[in-house]
């Protein structure tokens, strides 16, 4: 492979995609597509649409099986950085198979908690292959969040914040009042004190399938946290963000 695009698509909707992703989408000779499972089949689905609604000439789809991790360990940082080398060496073969110019659609933006670009630096400084990259920005779910609930993430010359669900559990720092929160897979804004916070919530953003809910966090929490159930239980997956604002 001569040549990597790696290419934000953002949240699901087709009609996210990017002009530049679009353009950087016909070059790609092949797509790099990595599967999560029968459950998430539904993300490739996604995929599958925005490859046929955007491309106009032939390529190839090249499958990736994404090795298992963890999803709760002890050691976080240190089976993260494990799966991440698994990866890569699966990365690097495929890439290796490939002559001409490669791609892989990210959802969202590469550079807001994916691990695309990590991998891809681990392939290179292994020194097996060799290639030149690129990226194209897309929109976030943050923003499809913000955009579906009609709001602005910050008021008026206050900072937002950007964490996890993991890192929210340890409390929010001393002075935010506006925190954005993705990776959530335990609801953890339930955990979050006082009576005066406000929460704007999303699942499934971008996409057909998109739920919203918004109000006072100890008003909705629990409908939230019995909507967040019965979507999982459904479809086998779900990936939501919120905000949370005192």
């Amino acid at each position: 492979m001569r040549e990597l695009l790696v290419i934000g698509i953002g949240a699901g909707d087709p009609d996210q995609v990017t002009i530049q992703a679009i353009k950087a989408m016909n070059k790609a000779d092949a797509f790099f597509v990595i599967g999560k499972g029968d459950e998430k089949q539904d993300l490739v689905d996604l995929r599958t649409t925005i490859l046929e609604e955007h491309v106009t000439g032939p390529y190839r789809v090249v499958d990736i099986a994404d090795p298992p991790r963890n999803r709760t360990p002890d050691d976080y940082e240190g089976v993260v950085d494990d799966w991440h080398e698994r990866r890569a060496a699966v990365f690097e073969e495929k890439f290796a198979a490939e002559p001409g110019v490669g791609a892989i659609l990210v959802w969202g933006d590469p550079s807001l908690y994916d691990s695309t670009l990590r991998i891809v630096e681990r392939v290179l400084a292994r020194g097996n292959v060799s290639f030149d990259y690129s990226v194209i920005p897309g929109v976030t779910s943050v923003q499809s969040l913000a955009a579906g609930h009609r709001m602005v993430l910050n008021r008026i010359g206050e900072p937002i914040h950007i964490t996890t669900g993991r890192r929210l559990a340890e409390g929010l720092p001393e002075g935010v009042d506006n925190a954005v929160v993705m990776l959530d897979a335990n609801t953890t804004f339930t955990q979050v004190p006082g009576e005066d916070v406000q929460i704007w919530w999303g699942a499934y953003l971008g996409t057909p399938d998109e739920v919203l809910i918004s109000g006072r966090l100890r008003d909705v929490e629990s409908e939230i946290q019995r909507v967040r159930t019965e979507l999982r239980e459904r479809k086998g997956w779900i990936m939501d963000t919120y905000l949370l604002r005192r």
